[in-house]
């Protein structure tokens, strides 16, 4: 729902009425991940998607029933030996999506309108809501911020208070799934089945070295929806005239700007000086801080001399071993626009789990990170 989350806040605040379809579960080949939705109006208009195109037109036609009932509905849709074309996947794999209707009056529309808002400002949320279990809890709602929560599921107590530090759990790693937990919060009473989903600020990408490519790696970067910073100590060249899509550019030495600014768990770090007096105490400093990806452009022998210069000012081998570089992979890029590219399908692929081979002939996974959502269970041993 929060993938759709700025139109659905405009229709919040123009007073419609709304059908959500999310994505809960995914098997197979499923296109979509958990989160994705596609909503319906109470005037017929859609926006969103679930599926890629293979199941929308039933979707559509559930969330107009939502509207019309006011019940919110579960419902499987798969791979069809039968028929390919009937309703179903016919790329083989199998969605669950929950249909809940946002109207006025309804006790889940204020929650909702605080998920939405949480998203549209940037603030960081997870909204956790029943997909199955009793008829009268489905499609209940509650907001968990960092400090705090809203709404609620009206049923034990304890449910809502386990829920919300589940909901923190999921929120700390900017995390989307489900979760299985009993009626009163625990393995007790009726078994429910939670999604939680995450907003949060977008990933960060920090790009050191304001050359050529930097420029093109700023476009794919924000493309791939990251907030891009250009850092660089010449500030002849570290200017938002040479960097207008760069969300910020900083004048200063990179070491001592990736000293004072935050990172966390998604940031990336592409440093494209190829120059040893930015390089060494860069990457020493990188190399230590629990980022996503960090990578250093260079020829090969650039590379080799840089290792050991690092070596030299104590970076450990299993340090070295989390720098990618040459930077990005091996498509034979020559252009700012090919490299940074090359640059952006190795981050995704390191995100995701890809190897990065081609897929004709491969027999791996298309889609890594979702061929399967099994739901967490509380009180369970990994």
């Amino acid at each position: 729902m929060l993938d759709i989350a700025d139109e659905l806040y405009r229709w919040v605040e123009q007073g419609r009425d709304f059908a959500v379809a999310t994505v809960v579960a995914v098997g197979g080949s499923a296109p979509r991940q958990p989160g994705a939705a596609l909503a319906v109006d109470a005037d017929g208009t859609a926006i969103g998607s679930v599926s890629g195109g293979c199941v929308e037109g039933a979707v559509y036609e559930l969330c107009q029933q939502a509207l019309e009932d006011g019940e919110s509905v579960l419902e499987r849709f798969g791979y069809s030996d039968e028929d390919a074309f009937a309703v179903g996947l016919t790329c083989g794999g199998v969605i669950d999506i929950l249909v809940t209707p946002v109207r006025a009056g309804d006790p889940v529309r204020p929650v909702v309108t605080a998920a939405l808002e949480a998203a549209v400002r940037g603030e960081a949320a997870a909204t956790a809501r029943i997909v199955s279990g009793p008829a009268e809890l489905v499609g209940r709602a509650l907001v968990v911020r960092p400090e705090s929560s809203y709404g609620g599921f009206g049923a034990h107590p304890e449910l809502d208070r386990t829920v919300a530090a589940e909901a923190r759990a999921f929120l700390d790693a900017g995390r989307t799934g489900t979760l299985e937990i009993g009626e009163q919060g625990s393995r007790c009473g009726a078994p429910l089945t939670v999604l939680v989903e995450s907003s949060v600020p977008p990933p960060r990408m920090i790009v050191f070295g304001a050359i050529d490519f930097a420029s093109a790696l700023v476009r794919i970067g924000r493309f791939l929806g990251y907030r891009v910073t250009v850092c660089d100590a010449r500030p002849v060249f570290a200017t938002e005239a040479r960097f207008p899509e760069a969300d910020e550019v900083v004048v200063e030495w990179p070491h001592t700007y990736l000293e004072r600014t935050e990172t966390d768990a998604r940031t990336v770090l592409c440093v494209l000086t190829h120059d040893a007096r930015f390089d060494v105490p860069l990457l020493r400093l990188a190399l230590k801080l629990p980022v996503a990806y960090v990578g250093a452009m260079g020829s090969r022998r650039t590379h080799l001399d840089r290792n050991e210069r690092l070596r030299e000012v104590g970076v450990t081998e299993l340090e070295l071993a989390r720098l990618r570089s040459p930077i990005g992979l091996d498509l034979g890029a020559r252009t700012p626009e090919e490299t940074a590219l090359s640059i952006a399908a190795e981050i995704v692929a390191n995100r995701r789990g890809g190897s990065g081979v081609s897929l004709t002939g491969a027999h791996t996974p298309i889609h890594h990170d979702v061929t399967s959502v099994p739901a967490r269970r509380i009180g369970s041993v990994a």
